[in-house]
């Protein structure tokens, strides 16, 4: 594993052409899988889509990184494996009630369009700005695109870092019981599901398992700002906003990827996927 040091270059709108049925003879949809293809579909053919995606959102952002996370395997070489970081805002705590205001993209590797954020029109009011600093006239707005829209454009970057033969790994910190569970909720109200395929990796066990090589010097919370003190790693940009959280995680990441000496097939047996979410949703219920 190496690591080396972050560089951004300003963000910067993409050009989209003014509709979806553009953008998705550009995307390998054959090497998405099936449900990948159903949701590109079920939206590009909609109406409402083509109408409300003539026109460009600028709240949808693109930007260059180094690469922080180079996983390493040096006796068996599996399938190569991307890791995406990740990270939502939302307008409360529950996916039921609550909506995404903001998420943000970064691709450890680096490279061009390397990251991707942007601000979420929830179809609602946002009552806890006091915590992120969003509020609703920020997002309620015709430039900045509600889930339905935005899936597309975000499938359509996960897919893109995608290197061929290998997988993808969104990564976020509690994402089993918050991140995930917000997407799938998300996905759920626009008629969807979260691809099948997709793996996601939560970073708070592997912080557990860190903890425990501290000892004493373990860092006794958590948190992401809290880990990020243990590491002595600065804040840049305001807390709880969607890429600064990603900067952040991104570089805690490569701290305990380097303390746990893990390689990507040590990731990828930590995965879980959409489907486990709601799977242990429905046996909870039953107990």
């Amino acid at each position: 594993m190496r690591t080396s040091s972050m560089c951004y270059s300003n963000f910067q709108v993409p050009k989209f052409c003014k509709t979806l049925r553009y953008l998705v003879p550009s995307i390998r949809l054959a090497s998405l899988g099936r449900t990948w293809a159903q949701n590109f579909k079920v939206l590009t053919t909609s109406s409402t889509t083509h109408e409300s995606s003539a026109n460009c959102f600028r709240s949808i952002q693109y930007s260059d990184a180094q690469a922080k996370i180079i996983l390493d395997d040096k006796i068996v070489k599996p399938p190569p494996v991307n890791v995406l970081v990740f990270d939502i805002e939302t307008t409360g705590l529950h996916p039921k009630k609550g909506g995404i205001i903001e998420i943000a993209f970064r691709d450890v590797q680096g490279g061009k369009n390397s990251c991707f954020q942007t601000l979420v029109n929830p179809e609602q009011d946002v009552p806890n700005s006091d915590i992120h600093g969003i509020r609703t006239v920020m997002v309620r707005r015709t430039d900045v695109p509600t889930m339905k829209e935005l899936i597309p454009f975000l499938l359509q970057y996960i897919q893109s870092r995608q290197v061929l033969g290998g997988q993808v790994l969104l990564a976020a910190h509690n994402a089993r019981r918050f991140d995930v569970p917000f997407l799938i909720e998300a996905f759920r109200r626009c008629s969807l599901d979260i691809p099948h395929d997709l793996l996601f990796l939560d970073t708070l066990p592997l912080a557990r398992e860190v903890m425990k090589l501290y000892g004493p010097k373990a860092s006794r919370k958590l948190s992401l700002q809290a880990l990020g003190e243990f590491y002595r790693i600065p804040l840049e940009g305001s807390a709880h906003r969607a890429m600064t959280d990603v900067n952040l995680l991104t570089s805690i990441l490569a701290n305990m990827i380097s303390d746990l000496k893990l390689g990507s097939t040590d990731l990828l047996q930590r995965t879980f996927k959409a489907s486990d979410v709601n799977n242990s949703k429905k046996n909870e219920k039953k107990s």
